[in-house]
């Protein structure tokens, strides 16, 4: 059995680094992409997503030694049902790249870029988040992050002839290694007192509360930084919009939760004993970037760009269950702090699930109208209608509305919140109805922004020529899309199944369950008791499968007979002549309402070009109105670093005068200095 298993976690690992190297052949033979690079790829997910049910539902935890660099230092790894669960997460979106890459990579066929760079970066994007769900020690962790981090900057610089492309990519990989540098250290910490480099050392470290928290904040800061926890998320926003379609799935679906795994994995596992009051720190962090990532994807009108910030708003989501898991762990409430992490987990897989469909049906939208821009759209349902209905899918589930998957982890958040009560701290019992607030409030926001998503780029009247000739996808993006649409509903509609097959996960971290989320059976989610809250999925969809019955009847029996005739003519169109595009809602107009009321949260810039008439000065012949949306953190936060960083750069910069006597000062000086150390 566990050669077996070892030959499982092999051809895990192997399938992507084949694909990378077959990518190399692929300028000159672009039917490798199709044939073998992303057959291998989706082999490797669907692999992976074998290996993680094996863990879940059969307890497979297993360790595996690799000597592929120095003998000495040999790479640990192993799967367990934590990184079993992720590992399947993982291999379900790339599954899904597997069957979207060929067509939409047919765009860059002819282009500017090499198809080799494309899929040898691809490969071993998903090869280094494989290695870091499966690495046992910190050495595999940090090189696995490396390549993951190295490779997927070289996949956002894709397109390096554009000057943004290339800003987003430097500013992703310079935030990269900062995280990765506290990381390093996080995982010093814990090596420093576990005398070794293996998790089961660390494990095993007497860390008392003070280093303890040192390893916790840099673990947050690191891990934070690739999840996109605000203030620390401003790569996120720039690198998504401009990376290949598949690629931003891949990072935002299933790289930020290869982020939240690994603070999962430093904070309940190798650190262990938790504080309250690092919950009380994660819940700040989690509702401050829930509610500032909904705000700032309310007045996008890149599409791609929004779907990044709401990324930013689903981080902080997680990371509120997280918040509340660590305040109720902290205080002795394990059972509470069990549905906290339940929560958490619930929302890394759906998140992974509707994000990766709504970037890979705005890949489709992109590709087949050439329009990025909400303003420039419209209509396209009719002219996409599978992209069109799978999208509506993804939106539903991301606005957390009933029976979809959105709506179970969140309600889950809520039901956790909900039990302050059980708390002995009168703060403690004042700051969670805050963050429940909080949470209400973007969930709010969050549907109005995907009712504007969806509203101004698939229903109305095309808005530009290139949106009313788009035309739908090719079958294998389709099918990417309608596999995730499926599971969005299947795990909306069974979550008593999958709360049970978490509890493997909380058990095997913290020793607990939730033995009474599915003791009423499959057909009633009862998390903390069937007293307190319960929740039928198939029921609500069984409700709403007859709400669309009747209708149907209402339509088809009752309307008029065919020998009436129906009128049908053009709505009252106000004396204004035919309806245009130009006479519905603009993505801005729909969005100005509460840019009002959240004012002070942007920073904007409102420009107004009026043309007048020639003849009627006083009157406008046009008026073009332009709204630019910057993240005031780079204001706030980054700017200020940069212009100190600035100045010390050329201060230090005298030093370099151009006269050799100068230098061998230096030299001399240097040495003396060392020779007076070293004795």
């Amino acid at each position: 059995m566990q050669i077996d298993n070892a030959l499982l976690i092999t051809g895990v690992l192997l399938l992507p680094l084949a694909s990378a190297i077959v990518a190399l052949l692929s300028d000159a033979r672009p039917w490798l992409l199709r044939l073998l690079v992303f057959p291998l790829l989706g082999l490797s997910g669907l692999l992976a997503v074998w290996l993680g049910a094996l863990s879940l539902f059969h307890g497979l935890a297993e360790s595996f030694v690799y000597s592929p660099g120095l003998p000495w230092l040999h790479w640990h790894l192993r799967i367990d049902s934590l990184s079993g669960f992720f590992l399947s997460l993982v291999g379900i979106v790339v599954f899904a790249i597997s069957l979207y890459g060929p067509g939409y990579a047919r765009e860059y066929v002819h282009g500017k870029q090499p198809l080799a760079v494309l899929g040898l970066f691809t490969g071993l994007f998903v090869l280094g988040m494989y290695l870091v769900l499966l690495a046992d020690d910190a050495f595999a962790f940090m090189v696995s992050w490396e390549l993951m981090s190295l490779s997927s900057y070289f996949l956002v610089s894709y397109q390096h002839q554009h000057a943004a492309n290339r800003r987003a990519a430097f500013i992703y990989l310079l935030m990269a290694h900062v995280g990765a540098l506290a990381i390093l250290l996080g995982f010093g910490v814990l090596a420093g007192f576990g005398h070794g480099f293996t998790f089961e050392l660390m494990r095993q470290a007497p860390l008392g509360l003070m280093w303890s928290s040192v390893a916790f904040t840099l673990g947050l800061l690191g891990f934070g930084m690739k999840a996109g926890l605000v203030p620390i998320h401003v790569w996120l926003p720039e690198a998504h919009p401009v990376a290949p379609s598949h690629i931003s799935a891949l990072m935002s679906g299933v790289m930020l939760k290869v982020a939240i795994y690994g603070f999962i994995r430093l904070t309940f596992d190798l650190i262990g004993n938790v504080h309250w009051g690092w919950g009380v720190g994660v819940l700040a962090f989690g509702s401050i970037t829930a509610l500032y990532g909904v705000l700032y994807a309310l007045l996008q009108t890149d599409m791609k760009r929004m779907l990044a910030y709401s990324s930013v708003e689903n981080v902080g989501i997680i990371f509120i269950a997280l918040g509340l898991s660590l305040i109720f762990f902290g205080s002795d409430l394990p059972l509470l702090g069990t549905l906290g992490l339940v929560a958490a987990l619930y929302h890394s897989l759906n998140h992974a699930l509707f994000k990766s469909l709504l970037f890979l049906g705005a890949g489709a939208v992109i590709q087949r109208s050439h329009e990025k821009d909400l303003e420039r759209m419209g209509g396209l349902l009719k002219r996409m209608p599978w992209t069109g209905g799978f999208f509506l899918i993804g939106c539903i589930s991301i606005a957390a509305l009933p029976p979809f998957n959105g709506f179970v982890s969140e309600w889950l958040t809520f039901q956790t919140a909900l039990q302050v009560d059980s708390l002995q701290s009168g703060v403690l019992r004042a700051i969670i109805p805050i963050a429940a607030v909080v949470l209400a409030l973007t969930g709010a926001l969050a549907a109005a922004a995907f009712v504007r998503l969806y509203g101004i780029a698939f229903l109305g009247k095309a808005r530009t020529r290139r949106a009313r000739h788009a035309s739908e996808a090719s079958k294998g993006m389709v099918w990417a899309q309608g596999i995730l649409a499926t599971l969005c509903l299947l795990f909306g509609v069974l979550p008593s199944w999958t709360v049970s097959a978490m509890s493997r996960i909380t058990e095997n971290l913290t020793g607990y369950a939730l033995p009474t989320a599915s003791a009423h059976g499959w057909l009633w989610l009862t998390p903390v008791s069937a007293e307190t809250a319960s929740y039928s999925a198939p029921l609500v969809l069984l409700g709403v499968m007859l709400a669309f019955l009747a209708w149907a009847v209402v339509y088809f029996v009752l309307r008029p007979s065919g020998k009436v005739k129906t009128v049908r003519d053009d709505a009252w169109d106000c004396g204004f002549g035919p309806l245009s595009s130009r006479m519905q809602y603009s993505a801005t107009a729909f969005s100005m309402p509460i840019q009002r009321i959240f004012s002070s949260v942007w920073r904007l810039r409102e420009d107004i070009d009026r043309q007048p008439e020639k003849l009627l000065p006083t009157e406008a012949a046009s008026i073009r109105y332009q709204l630019q949306v910057e993240d005031v953190m780079w204001r706030w936060l980054y700017q200020p670093v940069v212009k100190m960083l600035h100045i010390t750069v050329r201060r230090v910069g005298r030093i370099q005068t151009g006269h050799l006597r100068h230098y061998l000062m230096y030299s001399f000086v240097t040495l003396i200095l060392l020779l007076w150390l070293i004795t």
